[in-house]
């Protein structure tokens, strides 16, 4: 079934694949769930079957009294419920153009009996990557039937989640999260089949200020998604408790489900403690060969199965979190903790080649952002004037940007550096001698940089340089996903978040650095070094330049693309300094 303003056209599984698949999921719990149940307009045998769930028909929440500047109330996506995918995956792909002049263009991806179709969404559905904007609603009723509370929420469908059905996927391959960074390019959601998610972004959504009470919580998809992707209007309905805050407990909302043991947070996630096995030998698992089958029938309907936790328990709340974080068979908590990657034994010996067939990266840079005047930095003296801003430098691929820096006897805090690369089988084909990492001792670094890989500078309208930023060396992680669309793309990269350079270690004989294909670094305005002294710059109209391998020490595929503008007019008087900056296509962010 298609809709106005749909281009339908079938594309190869092989183009599709070239990228690599990626995903997220979450925290296994074994509890009660509750369906709704479907209905007669079964999805289309072209559509994933889409299914509300909910992990127990009743739950009790603690009102949320909040902390000064922050609303009280109860959050919806502690309500417990999930979307359910079955059949075949549930898959977006959301892309824009590199100059960001026009809208985020999104497209199902639907793949049936080995033919893989693109289904285009209507233009102007979303405005950023944070996923599928207004996908639920909820609302409270209370004993007399009355509505007093509404509230539309996003969707994300790579947040945490688990398997649900014993013949779905056994691991996730989707990225985690959706990206929130303003100039991201590419970006692909999905939920698995046999898998289910969160069906409320808990990141994206404000407090309900709901009073002591009974309720009655009913979900639903909307009727905009409920058209688009053939989802049967059948809406969950919970009962909800609102209980008042206990006396000492900390200021975060707590909830409990009846019927599930949550205790479990704390002490094993790894998918086979005794509350949160996945492997269906849990006292409380389902039976082997139960299917989604069983969730069917009426909405109060009660099936044991392995649920994902809520997100909050990823986050700084009364709850206990986890000891051993990460993914696991049939679950992921989208932490993405790994060990820091490994560098070669010994450093190359020899002179430096290239296989053919070894790829290599393309590095790029996108505007910067979150830009701001900052009147103390440390290392400078007080009184100054800084501009401070965010960048994010990154590998458009098809291949790996890695370097190991290997130390040399007698040489204190540097390492001699070498780019290696890879074939379109992971194979080691070739390396090359590329510049230095040096040891930064800076309160807010104290790890190792390599120094070769990106440049900041202030230029004037002319677009001559002003200001060089002090900042010439960078830990390299993949800590932005800027376009997993891109061939190649590495949807999961096992160094997310967790690459250390070194961290600690000045006396290091070697560090590993890489930036995988489709991610990229973000170096935030707060980094030491992050900025430029605007102190007796006049005001005016300037260009911030970042560069990507300034000194061409890197090898990839071409140097053309490696520059960066964003425009920033400087204003006020030394002491109270301002900036404004103009929107960059159609991203507005300072």
């Amino acid at each position: 079934m298609s809709t106005k303003g749909e281009d339908m056209n079938s594309i190869s599984r092989k183009r599709l694949w070239t990228g690599g698949l990626c995903a997220a999921s979450v925290l296994a719990v074994t509890t009660g769930v509750t369906v709704a149940a479907p209905g007669p307009e079964r999805a289309a045998a072209t559509q994933p079957e889409i299914r509300l769930m909910a992990a127990a028909p009743s739950v009790e929440l603690t009102r949320y009294e909040g902390e000064p500047g922050e609303p009280p109330g109860i959050s919806i996506d502690e309500l417990g419920a999930f979307l359910t995918v079955r059949g075949a995956p549930l898959e977006f792909r959301a892309q824009r153009t590199p100059d960001y002049q026009r809208p985020i263009t999104v497209r199902q991806i639907i793949r049936t009996g080995g033919k893989v179709t693109v289904k285009t969404l209507p233009q102007g559905l979303v405005k950023n990557f944070l996923g599928l904007p207004d996908f639920t609603e909820t609302t409270f009723t209370d004993a007399k039937g009355r509505v007093v509370a509404s509230q539309k929420a996003p969707f994300c469908p790579n947040n945490a989640s688990a398997r649900v059905e014993p013949g779905g996927e056994p691991e996730r391959t989707y990225p985690d999260g959706c990206p929130s960074d303003p100039f991201t390019l590419g970006s692909v959601w999905g939920v698995h089949r046999g898998w289910a998610t969160d069906a409320v972004d808990s990141e994206h959504i404000s407090r309900l200020d709901l009073p002591v009470g009974t309720y009655t919580a009913k979900i639903s998809v909307t009727k905009r998604y409920r058209d688009l992707l053939a989802v049967a209007d059948r809406p969950l309905k919970v009962k909800v408790t609102v209980l008042p805050p206990e006396e000492g407990e900390p200021p975060a909302a707590r909830h409990t489900r009846h019927g599930a043991d949550h205790t479990g947070h704390g002490a094993d996630h790894s998918g086979h403690g005794a509350m949160a096995r996945g492997d269906g030998h849990g006292p409380d698992a389902a039976a082997p060969g139960a299917a989604l089958d069983h969730l069917a029938g009426d909405s109060d309907s009660v099936y044991r199965a392995e649920l994902p936790s809520v997100p909050h328990a990823l986050r700084t709340t009364g709850r206990a979190l986890p000891t051993s974080p990460g993914d696991g068979p049939g679950y992921s908590d989208g932490s993405r903790f790994a060990p820091p990657l490994k560098p070669a034994a010994k450093r190359p010996t020899g002179p430096a080649v290239r296989s053919a067939a070894g790829l290599k990266p393309d590095l790029r840079a996108v505007p910067a952002w979150d830009i701001a005047i900052q009147t103390a930095q440390d290392g400078h003296p007080e009184g100054q004037d800084h501009l401070g801003f965010a960048s994010t430098t990154w590998n458009a691929g098809p291949g790996r940007m890695l370097v190991d820096g290997f130390r040399t006897p007698g040489k204190e805090g540097l390492m001699d550096a070498y780019q290696y690369f890879y074939d379109a089988r992971g194979k080691q084909a070739g390396y090359a001698r590329t510049g230095t990492m040096e040891w930064d001792p800076r309160p807010s670094h104290d790890h190792w940089h390599f120094t070769d890989y990106a440049a900041y500078r202030l230029l004037k309208a002319d677009k001559k340089e002003v200001v060089r930023s002090d900042k010439e060396a960078f830990c390299l992680m993949n800590n932005a996903p800027v376009d997993y669309t891109v061939k190649n793309a590495n949807m999961r990269p096992e160094d997310a978040m967790t690459s250390t350079c070194g961290l600690g270690e000045p006396d290091a004989l070697a560090v590993r650095q890489s930036i995988e294909p489709g991610s990229g670094d973000t170096y935030t305005k707060e980094t030491a070094g992050q900025s430029f002294d605007i102190t007796t710059v006049p005001n005016g109209t300037y260009w911030i330049q970042v560069v990507a391998n300034p000194n061409k020490a890197l090898h990839e595929t071409s140097l053309r693309n490696n520059t960066s503008f964003r425009k920033v007019v400087l204003g006020g008087t030394p002491g109270k300094r301002t900036v404004k900056v103009p929107p960059h296509g159609l991203v507005n962010a300072g």
